[in-house]
């Protein structure tokens, strides 16, 4: 419990006037579940997820959603290689262990099931194929 402590205040220390917010990340990942941030830009959203991650020493990646994405933009996809004549998974961004889904609300419809069933099952579906994400898996989702 004192190191839940530690790592509160040390997020404290980083991302000034954000407690609330700072807490909700702490409980969520303890949980096992996921946060939803809405908030101005610039107000640290990016800055708490990194954070959290650096002093948790999980892995981390950020996704920008626009529009125009694509489902394998979030998965992966299988690429083929004609040297070696066989498919290989690309793994995408959501192979991490912290995510931040930065401005979910700009994605597709098809590209926001594909991180909910990553967010809901722990793992992803490409092409037929169902692969494990790595554990934890902890999203940060923000939108404006």
């Amino acid at each position: 419990m004192q190191s839940l402590h530690l790592l509160e205040q040390s997020l404290n220390s980083l991302i000034v006037g954000k407690s609330q917010q700072i807490r909700l990340a702490l409980v969520c990942l303890l949980a096992r579940g996921h946060l939803l941030l809405e908030d101005l830009p610039g107000s640290g959203k990016t800055t708490l997820a990194k954070s959290l991650a650096a002093l948790t020493g999980l892995d981390n990646q950020r996704i920008q959603f626009t529009a125009d994405m694509l489902p394998s933009d979030i998965t992966g996809a299988m690429i083929y290689r004609p040297a070696t004549q066989e498919f290989i998974l690309q793994r995408g961004p959501v192979f991490t262990q912290v995510l931040l889904a930065d401005e979910i609300n700009r994605a597709s419809p098809k590209c926001q099931s594909a991180l909910l069933e990553a967010m809901e099952e722990g793992q992803v579906s490409i092409e037929n194929r169902t692969i494990d994400l790595p554990k934890p898996f902890f999203v940060m989702a923000t939108q404006n």
